[in-house]
């Protein structure tokens, strides 16, 4: 089940499912966002996919025409944006440690590993614990609140002072902490994590800035578990609309040094993230950037990220904010 949010002509959000021709969405009576959907199914202990298939009505809307309109939104998201953590876990793709360890390499010929491959290859070793057993910790990351998270279609925007606005394909863990403050994860999502990899390349401790940009996730949550593997292309499109830069990419645990389940232990040790009623929004790592190819996308051109199992693509156009902060006043 695929699960989309969106508004209609007049503003009122609904939620529905993507029929499996893709151009149409089923409308779920009785609930107008995965959030209320959602803790609806904890209460009820039930699946969130046998509660939405219960909840389904008559009413079918155009997705192309939603999306037309700009009604896409985010799969989800809370009325307060600070009750919603967007974070993230890094080097945990087979893979994807070449391309960040070129990026961190030291001019220091005497050490035989970076901080990169370090990390990495403890996550290949101690990544996929047993049953029952915790694994390694990865690389983690915080990204924002609610208030960086754009919806497919809307454009993701360099800050004035932002060196590169880069691509990295993701997929996305979605969940909800319940009332007793259990983790429930709803299901997963496509993401854009968009990062300054030219910053970044500075020095990997500089992670925190390239990290702290806007995102985009949707347009749809699929329910359930995640494939074990997943296989998607990775496109930039030029001004003109043509593709000027695409790569397949993979994820899902066949491809990752890390289970989702180590990667969830590790997010959710921590009692901050245990909150009842927050979302959060956690991306699980990539192995595939355009920038590895030496390509800088320019304001104007379009980030899409194309999945088949997760329903429609994920289309953002690069923008800049020329905006300059304010000053801070002493008071």
């Amino acid at each position: 089940m695929l699960l989309v949010q969106f508004k209609q002509a007049d503003g009122s959000r609904q939620i529905g499912s993507l029929e499996a021709d893709g151009k149409s969405i089923r409308v779920i009576s009785g609930y107008h966002t995965t959030y209320s959907l959602a803790r609806a199914a904890i209460a009820a202990r039930s699946s969130l996919q046998d509660f939405a298939a219960a909840a389904l009505s008559n009413s079918v809307v155009s997705y192309d025409a939603v999306a037309a309109r700009g009604g896409l939104l985010p799969p989800l998201d809370h009325d307060d944006s600070a009750h919603c953590y967007v974070t993230g876990t890094g080097l945990t793709h087979l893979g994807s440690a070449d391309g960040r360890d070129a990026m961190h390499k030291k001019l220091d010929a005497a050490e035989s590993l970076t901080d990169s491959m370090k990390m990495f290859r403890m996550g290949l070793e101690a990544g996929k614990p047993a049953a029952g057993q915790i694994g390694v910790q990865p690389e983690w990351f915080y990204k924002g609140d609610g208030s960086i998270v754009r919806a497919t279609e809307q454009p993701l925007a360099m800050p004035h002072f932002a060196l590169d606005g880069g691509e990295e394909p993701e997929i996305v863990g979605l969940y909800l902490i319940g009332d007793d403050g259990q983790p429930c994860r709803l299901g997963f999502a496509i993401g854009n994590e968009f990062s300054d990899h030219v910053t970044e390349r500075q020095n990997y401790l500089y992670l925190a800035h390239s990290k702290l940009r806007v995102c985009s996730i949707g347009p749809a949550l699929l329910v359930g578990e995640l494939p074990a593997h997943v296989q998607g292309m990775s496109r930039i499109r030029g001004k003109d609309g043509k593709v000027r830069w695409e790569k397949p990419f993979v994820s899902g645990e066949d491809n990752m040094s890390h289970t989702i389940a180590n990667l969830e232990y590790h997010h959710f040790k921590y009692p901050l993230f245990r909150r009842p009623g927050d979302v959060h929004l956690h991306f699980f790592g990539t192995a595939t950037l355009s920038c590895a190819d030496n390509i800088s996308v320019e304001a104007g051109e379009t980030f899409e990220i194309d999945v088949a199992a997760f329903g429609p693509a994920l289309r953002n156009q690069l923008s800049r904010d020329d905006i300059s902060q304010p000053q801070v006043q002493v008071l």
